[in-house]
């Protein structure tokens, strides 16, 4: 394909290459179904020099702890045990370490848990055989207390908590790593199980002998030199010369007594071992039988001991009921250890037992000996609800006691409808409504504040004075819930709920669910005007001197409906509607005096001056179109601080009906503009953000500013109210409609973690806890509360639905093919930044600017090369030379040509080249001076291109006079890139638009395109009713912009 070849945009999700069919395939598939995973013998061959991998092995050892006195804190913490030396008590264990294969046998060396890791290459170790020796000593150590002296180079089995090592030990077998005791060639034996019992046998007359067995798969074992491995399982370690050790794991796991007869030595587990004469047999079997039997599992291995069955075990729960509605409930058992815990988790009724009430280790199947939890306390309404429905119903269970202790009041149910009533009126506070809410049952009357708490914390019930308790479940309260859910100031609502004027729509809710309502006038007309379709039409004022399209009539009336009730909003409409000649019809009306269509009666004209902050680019134009459409109305466009000027804000405010002045300008004399809106005599009558996607931070001081300016009525004035997060847009409503949405905090919790984030699942707020099967359902939900919220005080209209006399616009992608030289230098770049970066994607957010950096780089050299160092100035930039040969062509056509980039150093290469060809061009970015003069000239016909930067002229330009837009590099959001198009393509415009997206092939500009392509629905439901927005750049984006 040419160089410069334009061709359609592909769809995001054109057909994938189909492979080529042919005999070969067979063989291909032979390949991939007898593919095995690599060995060993294929690590040596990819790696000869190296030689044969080192052997491993995993190295017991008996050790005694040497404890640590006051006299001494050096040395070793522990020495091995002699041949011979006794070994089972609470001061020995059992040690591991790493051992390597030498010519004399297996060798510690230097080897240990610490570096193993880092020792690969050295020792040419097996890889897989590394992995499985850092994933144990990770295990081991992430559920254990390091203390101070301990022996980094031994690993003690006894406290490796993790049943997960037997696993691991099986699988060493499977990697060919060797289990071996100390001793010389001496293999560890690992066993499937391990049962340790008291055997009981009858002696010489009749006497009964009891003493501890242990059996390795079911074989008789010794004791002696034994251990237990947490609770999980035991092993034995001999004090001979052999020094032979036995691992197993125990089924259902060791007791308390189990252990402690496992670590007591030999000496004291000889005191266990017991003779009951015969005289005293049946005074044992009834009372000293029970007894052992509650602590271990008993048997009689040559069946001599003829013993009574066990008795069942129940599950006993105490409920201690104490002052304060409290309740305390513990479990415990009662019968024989040796007989199966009852199933709770099948016994218990799900509807009334919480699942955190139910041991865990007995809903496993018949374990032996269950660790009992600790005690749970229920309080108020849980407390009620336990003794009246769950104690009743757990009473009549076999398999489980119920004890209730202390003078609990019998509690009840109550089941009457609750009634409610709701009253609104004016609050002191200005825009304000004080909501009243009187809530009764069976004619009691529930006290305001106790019904708040509970449904502020998220109660499901709610204990009365009378000792009855009410499910808060009923619809009747999900209107107050919902409420207090958004709250920002709850603490200040305990007597009461105020609400904003912006959140009249949640009177509705209340009012399909009370008995009454007694709602104040004005709040009463502003619920009707809130849920009207149509706002009530209005006249255009005389003063406005241009006919108004339908939707700019609607909008017209939807900010008389807004002002009139004293409501900011955000108008949204697509760029290019006319949002300007909207504002200033509102202004006129305002200032002329608001007749009601319907009636004889009339707003007062609005004396005091509206103020404008827009962008610096787009001052001119406000003065501008108003001298056109609104030249009665006075205006002052502030073009310095007052300092500078010497004129005050308070005399452009006595003088004037629109005030303009910039963004940085309202920063710098904000407290000018504060005195003149609180000025008695004065004032200011309202503020209109323009492009208000410039205070999108709500953390950044123009923000705060405009949002504290004392104006009863603000408006934000935006076509892209969300460019890269809902953030975004609660940082805008926060300052036209307070009270609208909740605190940030909170908005983050219950909307941007559903909305944005819906694969990661909802770990706070509303909805936290959802899996990923719910989270879709979630996200539509808090879309849809998000809509319904938003959509009285946000009108958008995009150009497709109204502005369909707007001719047609055409984009394409120029694909421009790199010089072979600027080609070798790009990927010798690219394969330095992957390699810086790669490490640095996953903490993302820690090192942004550093990836930002390296991603910036990129896309300059993919531009032209001496962008990023002046050395390679002589290396040709193939796009620079495309555009030179299309901006000809175009200029002996008579076209007019507009062409934005993100870099002004290559507007000013680009300017060069096309002068160098003879096409004339004038130039806007950030440090151009006489701005108007600049644009007039193109106007003017006086330029064939006009070099843009997308920073300094994609907003508050009206350049109809082009017909063509390039755009020389694409930008990580599409609504940079859509606003600059819209500087030609918007009302007033007469011809079709092209626009050409200049894409150099096989560089992160192409990666840029489809992200753009994937990001390209600038806003998700809440706007648009389509996809989700164009969210931050991710992790995972710059993974694919790497390539």
């Amino acid at each position: 394909m040419n160089a410069s070849q334009p061709r359609p945009e592909a769809s995001p999700a054109g057909p994938a290459a189909q492979p080529q069919a042919g005999a070969g395939w067979r063989a291909q598939l032979e390949r991939l179904v007898t593919q095995q995973p690599e060995d060993r013998s294929q690590q040596e061959a990819l790696n000869p020099e190296a030689g044969p991998t080192a052997q491993l092995a995993l190295q017991f050892e008996r050790r005694e702890l040497i404890p640590r006195t006051a006299d001494r804190w050096n040395g070793p913490t522990s020495r091995s045990v002699k041949p011979g030396q006794e070994a089972g008590s609470d001061v020995y264990r059992l040690a591991t370490r790493p051992a390597l294969r030498t010519a004399r046998g297996w060798a510690r060396g230097n080897l240990t848990w610490s570096n193993i890791g880092h020792q690969g290459s050295r020792l040419n170790l097996d890889d897989a055989q590394q992995r499985w020796f850092r994933q144990i000593f990770a295990l081991h150590r992430a559920a254990t207390v390091i203390t101070v002296g301990q022996d980094a180079n031994w690993m003690f089995l006894d406290d490796f908590v993790s049943p997960a090592l037997w696993a691991l030990l099986h699988q060493a077998d499977e990697l060919g790593i060797a289990l071996v005791a100390a001793g010389p060639h001496t293999p560890v034996q690992l066993h499937a199980s391990a049962e340790l019992t008291l055997d009981a046998a009858t002696g010489p007359e009749g006497a009964l002998t009891l003493q501890p067995r242990l059996s390795l798969d079911g074989e008789p074992a010794t004791l002696r030199g034994s251990g237990a491995i947490a609770d999980h399982g035991l092993y034995t370690a001999s004090s001979e010369a052999a020094r032979e050790i036995h691992l197993a794991p125990v089924a259902g796991g060791l007791s308390a007594a189990e252990i402690s007869l496992l670590t007591a030595g030999t000496a004291k587990r000889e005191a266990l071992e017991f003779v009951v004469p015969a005289a005293e047999r049946e005074a044992f079997l009834a009372d000293g039988l029970p007894a052992l039997r509650q602590r271990f599992q008993i048997g009689s291995a040559d069946s001599s001991a003829a013993l009574p069955a066990p008795l069942p075990r129940t599950a006993r729960l105490t409920a201690a009921w104490r002052n304060g509605h409290r309740l305390t409930l513990s479990w415990s058992l009662t019968g024989d250890a040796g007989a199966p815990a009852p199933q709770l988790a099948r016994l218990l009724p799900s509807e009334l037992i919480d699942a955190e009430l139910i041991p865990a280790e007995w809903a496993a199947e018949a374990p032996n000996s269950p660790e009992l939890p600790g005690p749970v306390e229920l309080r108020g309404a849980d407390a009620a609800e336990f003794l009246h429905r769950a104690v009743p119903a757990l009473e009549h269970i076999e398999g489980i006691e119920v004890r209730v202790t202390g003078n609990a009041p019998a509690y009840r149910s109550e089941t009457a409808t609750p009634k409610l009533t709701v009253t609104t009126v004016p609050s002191e506070k200005e825009d304000w409504f004080d909501l009243g809410v009187l809530i009764t049952v069976d004619g009691k009357t529930v006290p305001f504040a106790l019904l708040f708490r509970a449904l502020a914390k998220g109660a499901k019930k709610l204990l009365l004075i009378d000792h009855s308790y009410l499910y808060l479940n009923h619809p009747a309260f999900a209107p107050l819930a919902e409420l207090i859910a958004e709250g920002q100031d709850l603490d200040e609502w305990d007597a009461g709920i105020r609400l904003s004027r912006h959140q009249a729509a949640f009177l509705a809710g209340f009012e399909d669910v009370a008995e009454e309502s007694a709602a104040a006038t004005q709040w009463r007309a502003l619920v009707r005007g809130l849920h009207n379709e149509y706002p009530e039409p209005v006249e255009v004022p005389g003063g406005i001197k241009a006919e108004l399209r339908p939707y700019q009539r609607a909008g017209f009336h939807w900010l008389a409906f807004l002002w009139r009730n004293r409501l900011g909003g955000i108008l949204a409409d697509d760029m290019g509607l006319g949002k300007t000649l909207q504002c200033l019809t509102l202004i006129t009306w305002a200032k002329e005096g608001a007749h009601r269509p319907d009636s004889a009666s009339t707003i007062a004209p609005e004396r005091r001056p509206f103020l404008v902050v827009a962008p610096t680019s787009v001052m001119s134009n406000w003065a501008a179109e108003a001298e056109r459409f609104a030249p009665g109305l006075r205006v002052r466009v502030r073009t310095a601080t007052e300092a500078t000027s010497g004129r005050s804000v308070r005399a452009d405010a006595a003088e004037a009906d629109l005030i303009v002045t910039s963004y940085a300008l309202f920063r710098l004399d904000y407290e000018k503009y504060r005195a003149a809106a609180e000025d008695p005599d004065q004032g200011i009558a309202g503020l209109i953000l323009d492009e208000a996607q410039f205070v999108k931070n709500g953390h950044a001081v123009g923000n705060e500013l405009a949002e504290q300016l004392p104006v009863a009525w603000k408006l934000a004035v935006t076509g892209t109210p969300m460019e890269n997060s809902l953030r975004e847009l609660h940082s805008i409503a926060k300052i036209v409609a307070p009270g609208l949405f909740p605190s940030a905090r909170k908005f983050e919790e219950v909307y941007v973690r559903a909305i944005e984030r819906p694969v990661a699942g909802v770990s706070v707020g509303r909805g936290a806890g959802s899996g990923p099967a719910a989270q879709g359902e979630l996200r539509a939900t808090r879309i849809a509360e998000l809509r319904r919220k938003l959509q009285p005080f946000m009108l958008r209209r995009s150009k497709d639905l109204v502005a369909t006399e707007l001719p047609e616009k055409q984009e394409q992608v120029l694909e421009i093919e790199l010089d072979p030289a600027h080609r070798q230098l790009y990927d010798a770049f690219l394969q330095r930044e992957r390699q810086k970066l790669y490490g640095l994607i996953a903490d993302l957010d820690r090192h942004r600017f550093t990836v930002f950096r390296s991603l910036t780089l990129l896309r300059m050299l993919a531009l032209d090369a001496s962008l990023i160092d002046d050395q390679y100035a002589e290396l040709p930039s193939a796009k620079l030379e495309a555009l030179a040969e299309h901006a000809v062509e175009l200029a002996q056509e008579g076209r007019r040509t507009l062409v934005f980039s993100q870099f002004t150093s290559f507007l000013d290469r680009a300017r060069t080249r096309l002068e160098r060809a003879g096409v004339r061009t004038v130039t806007l970015d950030g440090s151009t001076r006489g701005r108007d003069a600049v644009i007039e000239q193109f106007r003017a016909g006086e330029a064939d291109v006009f070099l843009i930067s997308l920073k300094a002229g994609g907003v508050g330009l009206n350049l109809t006079e082009a017909d063509t837009v390039f755009l020389l590099d694409p930008w990580w959001n599409p609504a940079s890139e859509a606003q600059a198009i819209d500087r030609t393509h918007r009302i007033g415009q007469q011809k079709p638009v092209h626009v050409l997206r200049m894409i150099a092939l096989g560089t992160i500009e192409e990666k840029v395109l489809e992200l753009q392509r994937r990001k390209r629905a600038l806003f998700d439901a809440v706007v648009d009713d389509e996809e989700l927005f164009a969210q931050g750049l991710t992790a995972a984006d710059v993974r694919e912009l790497l390539g």
